[in-house]
């Protein structure tokens, strides 16, 4: 925590100032957590370097965005998707081709380093219910183009945009489904399993597939790359940590499909927390010291006894969300307010301007969010920028509201008496539109602590991170975890507002409510 808040109130460049920590970042599905994790602990067993997690990035592109503005300094990453979603070159069927291609383009045009393979391969396969693959005798992708339009699909989110995902699909096989949902990996598996969709994009090393009863279609026209995981290293930091890579390298070879898929397995049916599974995986292979977890499932518990169990994290969460918050829109308020003041003097102009800053509530949040990274990495910094800019608008539209038609009878007389505007605005003005102001910063409050939650996908913490981390895990408690201390946080913040509102507002406004 102490670490975190330095980093979003000091230059961002102090955030990394510290030479001997790196910080080890993940995408936002099982598999990958459980990768980063396992990097963390060998690096900290055999190192004496010190690492940070920025676990859950939204994706293949913020966490290569991240890599390459060394925001962070390693993530895993597999050589399929380098090569086609990273490099956008055509997809080879030769492992030892992709992997020496990805190498040699990353390193000549980024300076980032693909370490050896971890040993297996994680590909993407399209799999159908084995009730489908029954009834219309499908065996390959091939087999299954004449029927597609009369079935309906379930894919990740990347997988629908992905040159060697959905696109690619259709104009190597023709597929056309009678319906395309975008889905998160568990979801996917559980619709599935309910009968709801009849085809998705599945992982070689997913143990659900076994769970579901699914059959896997062969790519037999060879469409999709070798994926072989790999950490993928930013060449700084290996130049000033030589050591790294002699830690990373204890992991090459040592998992197999089984293996992982087994691993897998323990996240995605039992829920066993990431830092247990990836501490038993390391101890098996004599690469850590044994030691205990401190890290509680939420399978068999209760939402209380959950809760109980995770409060120290789930406190940590809450003080980084409400951090988040009051920077946020404590910078919200030192802009908007005077900016407000001045254009209730100026209503030619101020229209516009309003208008023009109320286009920045249409910008998805998330799409704003990921703008933040080319230009100040990820994490806090980042996260109150995007949070700042949400609530001008609300606090801009009270503040220059309120002061321009507040008390017309009162402006009126104060005028008869020989004030001044800049008079009329202190004594006048602006304690009566006290009421109107603070209501505005109250509505920015709410939409930053909701907002907020999605900061976890660039690695700001708060409470999206047990959201987030819930929602690819379908797992209720700690996705509730992370929403009902929000919803409380949004609550309380409001209510604390509100009482600030009725001290500020003037003795003859609150005998008239």
């Amino acid at each position: 925590m102490i670490r975190w808040c330095l980093g979003l109130l000091l230059v961002p460049a102090l955030a990394f100032a510290d030479e001997a920590t790196l910080t080890v970042g993940s995408k936002n599905f099982e598999e990958s957590r459980l990768l980063a994790e396992l990097f963390a602990r060998v690096i900290e067993e055999h190192t004496d370097l010190t690492v940070e997690r920025r676990f859950n990035l939204a994706g293949t592109q913020v966490c290569f965005e991240a890599l390459r503005q060394g925001a962070i300094d390693l993530y895993p990453e597999y050589t399929g998707t380098g090569l086609v979603s990273l490099l956008a070159m055509p997809p080879t069927g030769d492992a030892l081709e992709a992997l020496t291609t990805v190498r040699r383009e990353f390193l000549d045009r980024w300076n980032l380093v693909w370490l050896a393979p971890l040993g297996f391969e994680n590909a993407y396969e399209v799999a159908v219910r084995r009730e489908i693959a029954a009834r219309y005798g499908l065996r390959t992708l091939s087999d299954l183009a004449p029927v597609s339009g009369e079935l309906q699909a379930a894919f990740g989110y990347e997988f629908i945009e992905r040159d060697d995902g959905l696109p690619g699909l259709r104009a190597t096989y023709g597929l056309e489904f009678a319906g395309v949902r975008g889905m998160q990996q568990q979801l996917k598996y559980q619709a599935a399993g309910d009968g709801r969709v009849d085809v998705l994009d599945v992982y070689t090393t997913d143990g659900l597939i076994l769970v579901h009863d699914l059959a896997v279609l062969e790519d037999d026209r060879d469409f999709f790359p070798p994926y072989a995981a790999c950490p993928l290293v930013n060449g700084e930091t290996l130049s000033a940590h030589p050591q790294l890579a002699s830690a990373l390298a204890l992991l090459a070879g040592a998992f197999d499909e089984d293996r992982m898929r087994a691993l897998n397995l323990r996240l995605q049916q039992d829920g066993e927390p990431v830092e247990q599974v990836a501490q038993d995986a390391l101890e098996s292979l004599g690469l850590v010291a044994a030691r205990e977890v401190r890290a509680v499932s939420s399978r068999g518990r209760s939402f209380p006894s959950y809760l109980w169990a995770n409060r120290a994290a789930i406190l940590g969460h809450l003080l980084e969300h409400l951090l988040l918050t009051v920077i946020a829109l404590g910078l919200g308020v030192l802009v908007a307010v005077p900016l407000g003041l001045v254009l209730a003097r100026t209503p030619a102009w101020g229209e516009a301007v309003l208008r023009g800053i109320g286009v920045t509530q249409t910008i998805p949040s998330i799409a704003l969010l990921a703008f933040m990274i080319p230009l100040f990495g990820i994490g806090a910094l980042p996260a109150v920028l995007a949070l700042w800019i949400y609530s001008l608008f609300p606090i801009l539209r009270n503040t220059t509201t309120g002061v321009r038609d507040a008390g017309p009878p009162a402006v009126v007389a104060a005028r008869a008496l020989g004030m001044t505007e800049s008079q009329l605005l202190r004594h006048i003005r602006l304690p009566l539109g006290v009421p109107v102001i603070l209501a505005g910063v109250r509505t920015a409050a709410v939409i930053t602590v909701g907002t907020a939650t999605l900061a976890a996908f660039i690695g700001a913490g708060g409470l999206g991170e047990p959201i987030v981390s819930g929602l690819q895990m379908a797992d209720t408690n700690m996705i509730l975890s992370g929403a009902v201390p929000a919803a409380l946080l949004a609550l309380a913040v409001d209510g604390v507002l509100a009482v600030l509102e009725r001290r500020l507002s003037p003795a003859g406004l609150k005998e008239d409510a």
